[in-house]
């Protein structure tokens, strides 16, 4: 069992980071195999292919597997909110532009925050993780305004702030319960195996399975399911378990920046000075967030 952390490492730092940059570039996938697969269907289909990654993953590794440790209940609760997070924002993704949907899923933050400052001990909000969330506000504030001009929609909207309640929930709902008690792999499998029936089930509803998909559609799922899902997520819920909630989400809102670079990069969307200041204040609140002072010395 890993021991838990008061403070995001430079370990913890760096995989957060990275993590970021993974989901900015991931609604640039999700856009890009919108054309070929239906929205729900693709969400779906995702989550019943990194199923068996993950447990052949889970297996390899000799992990413990179990449902009889107290953590079905809160396991299946967070994968029915796995169905409806990706559901919602996989459908924002055909309203709205990679960038507008990117700021608008990562206010996540301070759902979790809040949250955590009454459902968890010792993750109260100080005035100083205050003024950084403030900081961090500011600059997710520009990104939408650098974004207001086009590609947008007020149901779209609406489906990435609900989307990223359901994320938020899921954070809290995994450090606070017995579900903490499973090892990450077995929390993703929970809303791997809980999410893709359900996805499934309401895409035969909706009547929309494939559309025009490619070979390029194709590789970018399979991307999606091994390097997204199958190691991101993972990689996640192993951070998850060791430090701090409030502290480590706020490292989400670099994902905005990623998801506007990766717009830029990959579908030619325009990049000026006004995400730059954002990307700018997002840091500062980062900083401010995870700030401790050094402890005092002792005199000799």
């Amino acid at each position: 069992m890993n021991a838990k952390k008061d403070r995001i490492d430079s370990v913890g730092a760096t995989l957060l980071i990275g993590f970021s940059a993974l989901l900015g570039l991931n609604q640039v996938l999700i856009k890009i195999v919108n054309d070929g697969i239906a929205p729900i269907f693709q969400a779906g289909l995702r989550s019943a292919c990194a199923f068996f990654v993950v447990l052949i993953v889970a297996r390899l590794l000799g992990r413990r597997l179990s449902v009889t440790d107290g953590s079905l209940v809160p396991g299946v609760v967070v994968g029915a909110l796995f169905a409806f997070e990706f559901m919602l924002l996989f459908q924002a993704l055909d309203f709205i532009s990679v960038s507008r949907a990117s700021i608008l899923f990562y206010t996540m933050p301070f759902w979790v925050t809040l949250a955590a400052h009454v459902l968890v001990p010792g993750e109260k909000i100080t005035t100083l993780k205050s003024i950084g969330l403030l900081f961090a506000l500011i600059g997710v504030a520009l990104t939408l305004r650098f974004n207001s001009s086009g590609g947008s929609s007020l149901l779209g909207d609406i489906f990435c702030l609900v989307a990223a309640s359901a994320w938020a929930a899921i954070a809290v709902i995994t450090r606070t319960t017995k579900l903490q008690r499973a090892c990450p792999e077995m929390q993703l499998l929970y809303q791997l195996g809980v999410s893709a029936p359900l996805l499934i089930f309401a895409a035969i509803l909706s009547g929309g399975f494939l559309r025009e998909p490619t070979a390029i559609t194709w590789s970018v799922f399979a991307f999606q399911v091994i390097v997204v899902v199958s190691i991101g997520f993972l990689t996640w819920f192993w951070v998850l378990s060791i430090y701090p909630i409030a502290n480590m989400s706020v490292f989400s809102f670099l994902a905005p920046g990623f998801g506007v670079f990766f717009g830029w990069l990959v579908l030619d969307e325009k990049i000026t000075l006004s995400i730059l200041l954002a990307l700018i204040f997002i840091a500062i609140g980062i900083a401010l967030v995870n700030w401790r002072p050094l402890p005092k010395r002792r005199p000799n």
